[in-house]
């Protein structure tokens, strides 16, 4: 059995619902073998014998338990600029904006809404909304590269998720804007489920990207002048007001 089927087979066990732990103590030292590239083969493959992209999205769980500290390797050996390099230093606004949102929301289930508080929900929703560049610049430039190098199994799922993610944070910009005028605990409940929301499914998005798409990203494609092209491409469809040197 190759590595890709062996890992194809531990994947259609998670996704089954087997428990993480019995699935990773039948794996052991095989497991640390695996690089993104493989897992990115691996999902194709389930996708071409006709699993839904919509199933493979809990299946890269058992990769990124194995992948801590591996985002500032990645960045450090890229050159200053590289569209990947700018892509991880956004992500990194968009966590911490998502502590913020976090931390606003415990306060606000607790306290009685005021206009300074409702200006800061709003900030942290222009910034949230403001991601959406950086969603077209992976599903507009980098995502079609992969797609026709034959890696379409990730981008299908990252895809899914930025349209999953779109009107839950548009939601959440039209309940910031009427905060006022919103009775306060239909605000409150309307408040956590939508925070609720965007917090872990961002924060899990931004985890794939960082130790799975991109790292198969740079692994498959090899030539600066594919890369610069990409980086071309980025510059036309523009950036967040939060990217540096941008």
């Amino acid at each position: 059995m190759s590595k890709i089927e062996k890992l194809v087979g531990l994947l259609k066990r998670l996704n089954s619902g087997e428990k993480i732990e019995e699935v990773e103590k039948d794996a052991e030292n095989f497991l640390s073998q695996i690089n993104a590239t493989d897992l990115s083969i691996a999902e194709q493959q389930l996708m071409d014998n006709g699993m839904e992209a919509e199933d493979l999205r809990g299946l890269c769980v058992i990769h990124m338990q194995m992948l801590e500290g591996e985002v500032e390797k990645m960045t450090a050996e890229l050159e200053e600029g590289h569209p990947v390099a700018i892509m991880v230093q956004e992500h990194g606004v968009l966590l911490e904006t998502l502590e913020e949102l976090e931390s606003l929301n415990a306060t606000l289930q607790q306290n009685i809404l005021t206009p300074k508080l409702q200006s800061e929900l709003l900030r942290i929703v222009r910034i949230l909304t403001g991601a959406e560049l950086h969603h077209q610049r992976e599903e507009q430039a980098l995502f079609p590269i992969l797609e026709q190098r034959g890696i379409s199994g990730p981008p299908t799922v990252m895809r899914l998720e930025h349209e999953s993610l779109r009107p839950k944070k548009h939601g959440l910009e039209v309940l910031a804007t009427n905060a006022l005028e919103i009775e306060h605990e239909e605000f409150k409940k309307q408040l956590a489920e939508l925070s609720r929301y965007i917090i872990f499914n961002l924060r899990d998005h931004i985890f794939k990207e960082n130790h799975i798409l991109y790292p198969s990203a740079i692994e498959i494609i090899t030539e600066r002048e594919v890369w610069a092209k990409i980086s071309e491409q980025c510059d036309k469809i523009g950036y967040t007001p939060y990217t540096k040197g941008k």
